[in-house]
């Protein structure tokens, strides 16, 4: 049986949208059109896979719609690289990414560097808001990876993705430079008790924060929409009370009127992980998996000491899933993976 692409692309844009008006106009087609793409392909395989109701019900897929799906869109995925390759356009990775303030594409380019083949690659970043997001996408088959810090969901909604841990990143307190803790040269997590925890998304959302402040003993805590770097930066600066944790050699406005203090006994880790659906290895996944190591040997990616660095309990299970090797090659001495602390501390 010889699938028509054109015909798969009409049934995962109605898919999407369960709505026959709106995925004929991001085709750029008639409704009419549309419906004979789908008529022809339910004829093909002799079963309906799109249920038209105009009643309550409305437009909804079928339980072989429903199975079609996920293999439709590694169909049309397949189909486009295929494209890519004969026009020698190099191999596009399509890789949604979250925890955005914590500028993740950096580790992506950092690894990416580190392995010369994948110097070409085509890299599609998505738009995840949060994990849960991420994940649904995988599922799907919209995106072929994924870049972010990776926890737990209920009712094992991530069952089918597979995930390694890539990076674990010293965090800073932010504040601004009316703060009282402001001219500190270093901080615990306990000396921040006093101060109100600036979390920009919902608290909800943010599991490591969350955890942090509940390890820590913070008790207040604020939270609002996610409305990028500037808004946090502007919250920091005229709110004396408030602080926010960020990576210590993330990018901050040089002017902000910020302070990043460096927080020691125990320094707290930010856990990056690379996630894939386990049906379905990205052609250039083994590569990639190979550029973070080489990266991760270099700059100590994966410097991890008891006592001296802090982990919430779901990321410690993460470092045991680690090869045996590559703990070794990335945990020798203390020396912190990225440059000395007090070289990245921003004022």
């Amino acid at each position: 049986m010889d699938l028509d692409l054109a015909l798969v692309r009409a049934f995962v844009t109605t898919a999407e949208t369960l709505h026959f008006g709106r995925a004929a106009e991001r085709l750029g087609t008639s409704q009419q059109a549309l419906s004979k793409r789908i008529a022809r392909l339910e004829s093909l395989f002799g079963t309906r896979l799109i249920e038209r109701d105009r009643g309550v019900r409305g437009t909804r897929l079928t339980e072989a719609g429903e199975r079609f799906e996920p293999a439709a869109r590694e169909a049309l995925a397949a189909g486009e690289r295929a494209v890519a390759a004969a026009l020698g356009a190099g191999q596009a990775v399509r890789i949604d990414v979250w925890g955005h303030l914590y500028a993740p594409l950096r580790t992506v380019a950092q690894a990416t560097e580190a392995v010369e083949p994948l110097g070409t690659v085509q890299w599609e970043p998505g738009p995840a808001r949060d994990w849960p997001s991420a994940a649904q996408a995988l599922l799907r088959g919209d995106t072929d990876l994924g870049l972010g810090r990776v926890h737990p969901l209920p009712d094992g909604t991530d069952a089918g993705l597979a995930h390694r841990l890539v990076r674990l990143e010293p965090v800073d307190a932010v504040v601004g430079t009316s703060h009282p803790l402001a001219g500190a040269d270093e901080l615990r997590p306990a000396d921040l008790r006093d101060s109100v925890l600036w979390c920009p998304a919902e608290l909800t959302r943010l599991d490591f924060l969350r955890r942090f402040a509940d390890e820590f003993g913070i008790t207040r805590r604020q939270d609002g929409p996610n409305l990028g770097l500037d808004h946090l930066v502007r919250h920091l600066r005229t709110d004396p009370a408030c602080f926010t944790l960020f990576p210590a050699d993330a990018p901050l406005p040089g002017d902000a009127g910020l302070r990043s203090v460096p927080l020691v006994a125990p320094t707290p880790l930010y856990a990056w992980s690379l996630v894939w659906r386990e049906s379905h290895r990205h052609p250039l996944l083994d590569g990639l998996l190979r550029g973070f190591t080489e990266a991760g040997r270099t700059r100590r990616w994966l410097d991890y000491a008891p006592g001296r660095d802090w982990l919430p309990d779901t990321d410690h299970t993460k470092l045991t899933l680690l090869a045996p090797a590559e703990k070794r090659g990335n945990q020798r001495g203390n020396q912190r993976g990225n440059p000395p602390r007090e070289a990245v501390g921003r004022q």
